[in-house]
């Protein structure tokens, strides 16, 4: 392994919560087109499991920056062990009813439920932030390392769900999300050495605020939407596009090739010590998104569609990446996982636009027309980039009142003069992750 991705496990506890974190976010992959699957394979009724999938999705977007709020105000252990059996409970109960043949609405009911899953990446990338508060460096280590473990689950967990959906048993895709999600959730929640510490707004009289009031994460969330129509866009047409050539299966593999690329990009980045504003580099890695969008129109068959999904998708890690570090600076740190979350949400809510947009595009005009639609959503993120640019450019410590939103302490330790330290809110090497020698709170780049 590199040597920066050598520095950041060598602080403790950290690789166990990364690879807890790997389990417990399989599910985010494999629930959506598991429940496809399985009404499929049980109804044969693709129109019902195309709205019980985007109900679910639509749930988790509006569910998961709930529960990530609450993660912030009463900490790790308290909340996601709740939400994760009550997911994992809905998840049960939605193939009971289908496999029982119970009327529609009692999946609609128990897909919305199942909504309540907790975003496990916003987990573990806000103990990052905790452990490597003040190693910017290292940080920018660890957030790419968490774009390739999304890259790997979505890689990873659709070939799994589907096969062994129709392999086994209709509802194993499903079944197996649920014991992921509940593993990895409590291996996850008995690290309490790396849980970062709650901030109960209570204690010192904070409004309560949602993350989403900051400009620079509204900036953020807005483009992730088109970045998420990409996303969709791209995975309906390009298994319409296989299947005209007849090559359906081979699908798969091309949308593989597309993740293998965000992969590789992801894990030389995070080699990378770059250099200057993050929220420069962040418009230029929309705009290369939006770029990389051109060759597909021109894609005549699968392997020039390959090649030209694996170019797009070196674009993917590296945006997602600084995407994370610039949340971190516009989102005070007591809400630093409500903020990270937001972002999937942006995600989600475009996937669902994405499929259902490009699916009615395929369905009129065929397959290659289809790819117009990823082309117009990298348009569309590539103007919200340029126009929220100044927003995401402002100093931190003024941005949206965020001095007002920090408890007494912060406010405190955001005026005190360069060099100076707090003793009583230094945690030593052993907290830090810092191998002998004490580090300075980061004040400026990243959340004090």
């Amino acid at each position: 392994m590199p040597s920066p991705y050598r520095a950041i496990f060598a602080a403790p506890g950290t690789l166990g919560f990364s690879a807890a974190g790997l389990i417990g976010r399989m599910p985010l992959a494999m629930m959506g087109v598991g429940v496809l699957t399985m009404i499929t394979e049980l109804t044969g009724r693709y129109g019902l499991a195309g709205l019980l999938t985007g109900t679910l999705a639509l749930s988790a977007a509006l569910l998961g920056p709930q529960v990530s709020r609450l993660v912030d105000r009463y900490g790790q252990r308290r909340v996601l062990r709740p939400a994760a059996l009550v997911s994992a409970a809905a998840a049960g109960a939605l193939v009971l009813c289908a496999q029982a043949g119970l009327p529609d609405w009692t999946l609609f009911v128990s897909a919305a439920a199942a909504g309540c899953v907790p975003s496990l990446g916003a987990m573990t990338r806000a103990r990052w932030a905790e452990i490597l508060r003040g190693r910017p460096h290292d940080l920018h280590t660890a957030y790419s390392l968490e774009s390739i473990v999304d890259e790997l689950c979505f890689i990873m967990g659709p070939p799994i769900s589907i096969g062994l959906s129709t392999v086994w048993f209709p509802a194993a895709g499903p079944v197996l999300a649920g014991a992921f999600l509940l593993a990895g959730v409590w291996w996850l929640t008995a690290q309490r050495a790396t849980e970062p510490a709650p901030h109960p707004v209570e204690r010192h009289g904070a409004a309560r605020t949602s993350a989403l009031r900051s400009p620079g994460l509204q900036v953020l969330v807005v483009a992730f939407v088109a970045t998420g129509a990409i996303f969709g866009a791209v995975d309906v047409v390009t298994v319409a596009f296989a299947e005209e050539r007849g090559h359906k299966t081979a699908s798969s593999l091309v949308l593989a090739v597309y993740a293998g690329g965000s992969c590789l990009a992801g894990a030389v980045f995070g080699m990378l010590r770059l250099k200057g504003a993050p929220a420069r580099r962040w418009v230029v890695g929309v705009l290369a998104m939006a770029v990389s969008m051109i060759p597909l129109q021109l894609a005549g068959n699968l392997t020039l569609l390959a090649v030209a999904l694996f170019v797009a998708g070196l674009a993917i890690a590296p945006t997602m990446v600084t995407t994370m570090a610039l949340v971190e600076e516009h989102v005070p740190r007591g809400k630093l996982t409500e903020g990270m979350t937001w972002t999937g949400t942006g995600l989600a809510v475009g996937v669902a636009l994405g499929t259902s947009v490009s699916g009615w595009v395929v369905a009129v005009h065929g397959a290659r027309a289809g790819y117009v639609v990823p082309g117009v959503a990298g348009v569309l993120a590539a103007l919200v980039a340029f126009l929220g640019y100044r927003r995401l450019t402002r100093p931190v410590p003024r941005r949206e009142g965020q001095r007002a939103q920090q408890d007494p302490e912060q406010s405190e330790e955001l005026e005190r003069p360069e060099g100076l330290e707090r003793p009583e809110r230094y945690d030593g090497p052993e907290r830090s992750g810092a191998s002998g020698r004490g580090e300075r709170p980061e004040r400026s780049g990243h959340l004090a």
